[in-house]
């Protein structure tokens, strides 16, 4: 099992790198923006959900195969790009509140959870960075390493939850505030729209 020293000072790097400007942090602040702070929870949960599969793919080794098979890697990037590219066509045909008032409705929770899972299992980046960086707080010495890695996961998933959640909070109040502009609505819709568009370039062009 980990020793606390080991839990204590892995669960601090983890923190450091959900702190470290990357796509899904990004994917959560523009979600949040654009749909408030509790949709940009639900979209935290839906990536956290999908680290629990990333988890349990280094645990039995399926992420060894991203890491040697060239073919596996392309598919799952390029169909995390496409499915980027179709979030930036939705912000970018999105409409803004009518004169009356009236707004296209948020999407429902199953679809903003939905979205963080894709989000995250489409990026086969996560799955070798777990394989590189788990196993380094692992030792057969201190039991099952299956054991450990699930452990290590779950800290993960923890420091994720942790500052995922605060940039969830306060880009979702930042969001709400602006919703009571159809100009500010547009040049967030757009904003959004250039993010994803650049996430998915950075993912289709993303090596081993």
């Amino acid at each position: 099992m980990l020793t606390y020293q080991i839990a204590l000072s892995f669960f601090g790097i983890a923190v450091l790198l959900a702190l470290a400007p990357g796509p899904d942090n990004l994917f959560v602040l523009m979600q949040a923006a654009l749909w408030g702070r509790e949709s940009g929870m639900i979209v935290v949960l839906g990536l956290c959900a999908g680290l629990v599969a990333h988890t349990a793919a280094v645990a039995v080794g399926l992420a060894a195969v991203f890491a040697a098979s060239v073919t596996a890697f392309t598919v799952l990037k390029l169909a995390g790009a496409a499915y980027l590219v179709y979030l930036a066509w939705g912000a970018f045909t999105a409409r803004a509140t009518t004169a009356e008032g009236t707004r296209p409705p948020r999407l429902s929770r199953g679809a903003l959870f939905r979205r963080g899972i894709v989000m995250n299992l489409t990026n086969p980046k996560v799955s070798l960075f777990f394989l590189a960086f788990l196993p380094q707080f692992t030792s057969p010495a201190r039991g099952s390493v299956a054991l450990q890695t699930l452990s290590l996961g779950g800290l993960f998933m923890l420091a994720t939850l942790l500052v995922f959640g605060c940039i969830a909070f306060f880009s979702g109040a930042f969001g709400e505030m602006m919703q009571g502009s159809q100009r500010a609505q547009r040049l967030l819709n757009r904003v959004a729209g250039v993010v994803f568009v650049g996430l998915a370039v950075k993912l289709a062009l993303a090596s081993r």
